[in-house]
């Protein structure tokens, strides 16, 4: 990177065992949860052991897209260079399966109100990365 230069924004590891479904759904504009092949029980944060049946069984379940707003963050202090501020940070409850959790980013500091519908759209970054991410519905 030369003096001066914006460094690019941080990419997730899209090929690792865990999370490369995730990913791949997202690459194709599908939103997908790992839950296990066996009792169906969320397994999210993505791991391949399920902590209530014991079985190392799992698949990939698409969701909707649909969530509520559970809480959100304005940052007012520059952390990255990628990441001009103000942005706002939501975590989001997915309305397919309540309880899982997911985290987005909007630009600027929106005016946002508790349990807000929420979608998810899908953002192409440089070098075919493409993050899911979250808008007020509307």
């Amino acid at each position: 990177m030369t003096a001066g230069a914006t460094p690019g924004r941080p990419r997730p590891v899209s090929d690792d065992r865990d999370t490369r479904g995730f990913w791949a759904a997202a690459r194709e504009g599908r939103l997908v949860i790992r839950v296990c092949g066996s009792c169906h029980q969320v397994l999210h944060m993505p791991r391949a052991y399920c902590h209530r049946c014991g079985t190392w069984s799992e698949e990939w379940r698409e969701v909707s897209g649909r969530g509520t707003l559970y809480s959100w963050t304005t940052v007012e202090h520059q952390v990255h260079p990628a990441f001009p501020v103000p942005y706002t940070v939501v975590l989001v409850d997915l309305d397919d399966l309540p309880g899982t959790r997911l985290v987005g980013h909007l630009e600027g500091a929106p005016h946002l109100e508790p349990n807000q519908p929420m979608e998810a759209w899908f953002e192409q970054l440089e070098g075919g990365t493409v993050l899911p991410q979250w808008r007020p519905v509307g």
